[in-house]
């Protein structure tokens, strides 16, 4: 069996792939794909793999966007961390899913339903089922963050933060007075939690707010390096790989 990756989170990828081949070592993973963008053009060319693993929410679009651009006729199964509203949808359109993070019986369990099944399943309506997403994601962006300080809880505004940041496998909340502090959730989550308008993230350890950011200056071979309010003690250069969407998104 000939299968393809798209996760946007490199250890994620890894992770995924290893536990597939533990679940099958005859599985062979034959890419690992970051973006909608890598995506389309590898899947424009190269022959359908027997199946596809994909995160639904990638840097550079909902994972949807591929299937807009490029015809691929392989079966999917979505890696997601959507709540049961779009899991409902999934139920519905005849397309599997494993929830984050990915338990390895689970992951056993959707590859024998795909070797039973697959070749009887209907096509999957991904564009209805995008829709569905689509529409309901504009109410799912958070507001606030609640965290704990000593034995209390306090709630930060949208208003309040400024950015985010993971370090050693922790997602650190910066406020604009220059606090920090930890939250339960990975950069990933995040992103599918904020408001892509305002919030942007421009490499794998930054997620940015559009406020946040004091100055952009240009580096050679078009590297952007932010200049954050409040400061970072840490360099924050934008991906190279972002550089266009992040100026598109800069307006």
């Amino acid at each position: 069996m000939r299968v393809v990756i798209v996760e946007d989170e490199e250890l994620a990828a890894r992770r995924l792939e290893t536990m597939i081949q533990d679940c099958d070592g005859s599985i062979e993973v034959i890419a690992r794909l970051e973006s909608v963008e890598d995506s389309v053009e590898w899947f424009r060319n190269h022959p359908s793999p027997d199946l596809i693993f994909l995160d639904i929410h990638l840097e550079d679009d909902l994972s949807f966007a591929i299937f807009e651009k490029v015809r691929v006729d392989a079966p999917v199964i979505f890696t997601t961390a959507y709540d049961e509203y779009a899991i409902r949808a999934f139920r519905l359109k005849s397309i599997d899913y494993l929830l984050k993070p990915i338990v390895q019986e689970d992951l056993a369990r959707s590859l024998d339903k795909f070797r039973q099944f697959s070749r009887q399943a209907p096509p999957a309506d991904l564009g209805s089922l995008f829709r569905m997403l689509s529409g309901n994601s504009e109410t799912a962006y958070r507001e606030r963050f609640s965290v704990t300080i000593g034995q209390k809880i306090k709630s930060f505004p949208l208003s309040e933060i400024s950015w985010f940041y993971s370090e050693e496998g922790i997602t650190f909340m910066v406020t604009c007075d220059n606090h920090q502090y930890p939250v339960d959730y990975s950069l990933e989550e995040l992103v599918n939690q904020l408001n892509p308008g305002i919030f942007f993230r421009v490499n794998r350890q930054f997620l940015v707010k559009l406020s946040s950011i004091r100055n952009v200056h240009i580096y050679p071979k078009s590297r952007l390096k932010l200049e954050l309010n409040p400061l970072s003690d840490r360099e924050v250069f934008v991906s190279r790989d972002k550089v266009t969407r992040f100026k598109e998104w800069l307006g």
